[in-house]
């Protein structure tokens, strides 16, 4: 697993971070990626790369905190790209696809396919991302739907260079909690679907947009309250999101909702299924699902937050990373 340090840790990142938490957990030998050069290429942080390694530690932190501290590999990409095989893979990469291809994945970057004609430092990202898996020797790829194309350009050159084919799992991204403004999602397949949703998705230059692990208790409650949750309405819908994603995970878990005694009084969901069911039936009220889930992700952040806060060394990290992204 990949990951680009750029700011501070949002919610939707939770859901790639309890997949390779899951993963570990079966007994799979995973590595950590932290994207440093990436983020660079990237220009996140103002291409500041002290920044980026305070970012990168943050993200580290953050991540031990789900209980698996010490039991998976950490990689930076200064220990990858220090290596003079390293640029020998990438340029094997680039001589085994075209450079429409590679336009073609710019998107893994959040870019548009043309921002490679001003910067060419953006259209080396896809092929840095190929030459990573090869690199490391992973036989998976965990990442969010929207590094699909950079998981696809690695199988395709893989063949093409003998190599080991990597196995892509793809995790789901959280809309933008203002979802996806007042397009129409009627009739939209899956996939574009999840195009829509990584144009959108929870964005750390968003703020108002995201949940982070540093927000207090109470903003956590005013972001959920204020989040786009139409009545009934599933597609684009970020607290329905966060619930079937964070809360259930596929997995069977409680999750109280308190109604006005009126209306049926609490009931308790026990899977996404469930909860689909009821939301889109009219049992469940939008604020009635709000408020159950800024509790969940109240108590679930708290402790997260408050083992951040209490050290004077990731205090100043995160002051660090919050003042260079206000600026």
């Amino acid at each position: 697993m990949g990951f680009e340090p750029s700011g501070i840790f949002h919610v939707g990142w939770f859901v790639w971070a309890l997949k390779f938490k899951d993963l570990i957990d079966a007994g799979v030998k995973m590595n950590l990626l932290a994207a440093t050069w990436h983020a660079w290429v990237n220009d996140k942080l103002g291409g500041d790369m002290s920044l980026i390694k305070t970012a990168a530690k943050h993200v580290v932190t953050v991540i031990d905190s789900l209980g698996i501290e010490g039991r998976y590999r950490l990689v930076y990409a200064e220990d990858l790209v220090s290596n003079p095989d390293y640029w020998a893979t990438l340029l094997k990469v680039a001589k085994s696809t075209s450079l429409a291809r590679v336009k073609r994945a710019l998107t893994i970057l959040g870019r548009r396919a043309d921002e490679g004609e001003s910067d060419f430092s953006k259209l080396i990202y896809p092929l840095m991302q190929v030459t990573d898996i090869f690199e490391l020797g992973v036989d998976i790829a965990l990442g969010g739907t929207d590094q699909r194309k950079a998981h696809m350009l690695q199988r395709d050159v893989a063949e093409k260079l003998k190599k080991r084919k990597v196995v892509a799992v793809h995790t789901h991204l959280i809309p933008s909690l203002q979802g996806l403004g007042r397009m129409d999602l009627t009739g939209l397949t899956e996939e574009a679907l999840e195009e829509l949703i990584t144009e959108h998705k929870m964005s750390k230059s968003k703020p108002e947009s995201a949940i982070f692990v540093t927000d207090s208790d109470s903003l956590i409650r005013d972001k959920i309250l204020k989040a786009y949750c139409p009545p009934k309405v599933i597609e684009g819908n970020p607290v329905i999101e966060i619930a079937k994603h964070i809360i259930f995970r596929g997995e069977e878990k409680r999750l109280t909702i308190d109604r006005p005694q009126k209306f049926g009084g609490s009931i308790d969901v026990w899977s996404q299924e469930e909860l689909i069911k009821l939301y889109t039936s009219g049992m469940i009220h939008p604020l009635d699902l709000k408020n159950a889930v800024a509790d969940y992700l109240i108590n679930f952040i708290r402790p997260i937050r408050d083992k951040l806060l209490s050290s004077r060394e990731y205090k100043e990290m995160i002051e660090v990373i919050t003042q260079s992204i206000s600026r």
